[in-house]
């Protein structure tokens, strides 16, 4: 018989908790879900607040948060489950980081939350109770976390900066047209 401690009990919470809430924010864009937008209405959001191709944003958005919030909640492929909704947290946080931290004025305080928790479980592992420890760990091992974090850094890094260029020339050409009057 299995003895279980503390540790590997607060991190199936943990993983439980997060997983399954990245996991319904992605069914949400994908399939319009839980009052969701499905990929349309998502889409044309993501495209409004300067993530565009929006269809691609959404898409790529929702597989992070629901793919990587069931493998999280699984306990399955850790250091990338966690490494890609961290990314799609990101991503958020950067859209809300101008209403400052707090959730309450539309702040990241949130996505902050979800994509720090979901970082933690990719560096400290799922504990034994998982899929990963039933797996004897083949796709949870040591290297994958850098590399995880190496690739969804890098992928998140560019897409942030793509949509920041693109709001910088939105503002532009307003100020310009109003110079234009």
């Amino acid at each position: 018989m299995t003895c279980y401690d503390r540790g590997d009990l607060g991190l199936l919470l943990l993983r439980l908790g997060a997983g399954a809430t990245l996991a319904a924010h992605g069914a949400q864009k994908l399939f319009g879900w839980f009052g969701g937008g499905g990929i349309e209405g998502t889409g044309q959001f993501m495209e409004s607040i300067g993530y565009a191709p929006g269809t691609a944003s959404a898409t790529a958005a929702g597989i992070a948060e629901l793919g990587g919030g069931t493998l999280l909640a699984l306990g399955l492929a850790t250091p990338a489950a966690g490494a890609a909704a961290a990314g799609a947290m990101a991503g958020a946080a950067a859209v809300h980081a101008p209403n400052g931290f707090f959730n309450q004025s539309g702040g990241y305080e949130y996505a902050a939350t979800l994509g720090l928790t979901a970082a933690g479980l990719a560096v400290t592992g799922p504990g034994r109770i998982s899929l990963d420890h039933a797996l004897g760990h083949a796709v949870n091992r040591g290297w994958m976390i850098p590399a995880a974090f190496a690739v969804t850094g890098a992928a998140t890094a560019l897409v942030v900066a793509a949509r920041g260029r693109r709001l910088r020339q939105q503002r532009e050409g307003e100020q310009e047209a109003l110079f234009e009057e």
